[in-house]
């Protein structure tokens, strides 16, 4: 799998991961875990844009 495809498909699963963190500690009224889950969306979407980059780029 290239590079630019593995960062995107990875990005995306970190962001549905992250979601079902932080809804996860929104139903159980736990803080620090939607907090948790709202970092590894971000860091998912950044993931992902490194991606979308690298395929422009050709890398």
């Amino acid at each position: 799998m290239k590079s630019s495809k593995r960062d995107k498909t990875e990005g995306k699963f970190h962001q549905m991961k992250g979601k079902l963190k932080e809804v996860a500690g929104d139903l159980t009224d736990n803080p620090k875990l939607e907090a948790e889950g709202m970092g590894e969306k971000i860091v998912g979407k950044a993931q992902e844009k490194r991606g979308h980059v690298k395929k422009v780029f050709g890398k």
